[in-house]
């Protein structure tokens, strides 16, 4: 069972940056993947950025690279700096974690997006919310 729990979400104006953090509660196989979902009121939950335990990353096409996502394994902490925040950045932000390579059905998804929206996060935290102001 692995526990995720958010942090460091707020309100700031567009143009501002915020940093995410989401502790861990233990490293093992079932958190080698870990990413940082969102959703917004009545909008499906999308990814926006997952780290495999080899520190390899994926984002969605949506960040234009505004967004770092990275991990300290021995602190168990996962990270999202965020910068050049945008009005359509608002939304609950969630920290989610899952094997390196999942399985659904007969199919294998690896620690990626967009494949990781599809399945493969076991577990996920409350949520820390983010809105920005324009």
């Amino acid at each position: 069972q692995v526990q995720l729990e958010e942090s460091g979400g707020g309100s700031v104006q567009a143009g501002g940056s915020l940093r995410l953090s989401c502790a861990v509660s233990v490293y093992s196989d079932s958190s080698h993947c870990l990413g940082w979902f969102r959703q917004a009121p009545g909008q499906e939950r999308e990814g926006v950025a997952v780290i495999d335990s080899d520190g390899a990353t994926s984002y969605a096409d949506f960040e234009e690279g505004r967004f770092t996502i990275s991990r300290d394994n021995a602190k168990n902490t996962l990270y999202l700096e965020m910068n050049s925040l945008k009005p359509e950045d608002s939304a609950m932000y969630y920290c989610a974690a899952g094997p390196s390579v999942a399985t659904m059905g007969d199919r294998f998804i690896r620690c990626s997006l967009p494949a990781r929206n599809i399945g493969g996060m076991d577990y996920w935290g409350k949520g820390t919310l983010v809105t920005i102001s324009s």
